[in-house]
This record gives structure tokens, sequence and C-alpha cells, in this order.
């Protein structure tokens, strides 16, 4: 078996273990998303790379791809401010620096960073996570 029929196998498997159907556009999607390890991407950005790889797909389905997955725990959304959401292939618990000049996420382990003191849910709340975003920008030279 190739490399790029084990890669559209792993894509197939890993969108039925989601309880997704795996449709011609999800695998095309899958393959650009977790072929090459954990990664962040924006529906454009992803579209971008779709186009560039033959795929023909609108961003609207590449939009609705995106929120499927995450809504079946294949990947995590990280919304940086009001309409600018990053979605991140790695689905564990951990946090992310966020280059402002460029827009570049990197994650930053869960334990790297402490939130003991964290306010009590209110009632009939409980937290499903917290998501520390630290903003990085140029250090002045001196």
């Amino acid at each position: 078996m190739s490399r790029i029929d084990r890669a559209k196998e792993a894509a197939r498997q890993r969108i039925r273990e989601s309880g997704l159907r795996p449709t011609r556009q999800r695998l095309a999607l899958a393959r650009l998303l977790f072929e090459n390890g954990d990664r962040h991407v924006t529906a454009e950005s992803l579209h971008a790379e779709s186009k560039t790889a033959g795929e023909r797909l609108s961003l609207a389905t590449v939009y609705n791809t995106l929120h499927q997955f995450t809504a079946a725990g294949l990947l995590r959304q990280v919304t940086i401010e009001a309409g600018r959401s990053y979605f991140d292939t790695n689905v564990s618990d951990h946090h992310h620096f966020l280059v402002e000049r460029s827009g570049e996420l990197i994650d930053i382990p869960a334990a790297a960073v402490d939130v003991r003191k964290l306010p009590i849910a209110p009632k009939g709340h409980e937290v499903a996570r917290v998501d520390v975003i630290v903003r990085l920008k140029a250090a002045e030279r001196r």
C-alpha cells in the first residue's frame, strides 16, 4: 500500500470513528489537516491549501467541515477574538502563545500554566475547559 493510500485510509478511519460519514470533502480536508502532525489553521488558510492541492471545495464547505470535525472531537476551536478563530488538530489539554504580528499560534503544555485560583462556576454550571492565550510581541531592543 502506498503512502497516499495509507493516508487516505487513515483519514477514512478517523472520520468513521468520530461518527461522521467519510464524504469526499471530509476525506480531502482530513488528509490536509492530519497528515503532517499537529497544526493550527483558519478556514481561509485551509481553503487556500485545498485549492493548491487541486480540491474543488467552497469556503462554506471548509467552514462547515471544520465545525463538524470540532463537534465530533477531531479538532479544537481556538477563538482569539470575535471573528478570528483557529482550528487546532491537537485536542489534548494545552494552551497557546499568539505571535501578534504574524498570527501564529504555538502550543504551550498544560502543565506550564498554573490556573489554580479559578472562580467558582455559577449555579447550574461547571468549568468545561480553561483556555489561556499568551500574546507575544517582538522584544524591544536595548
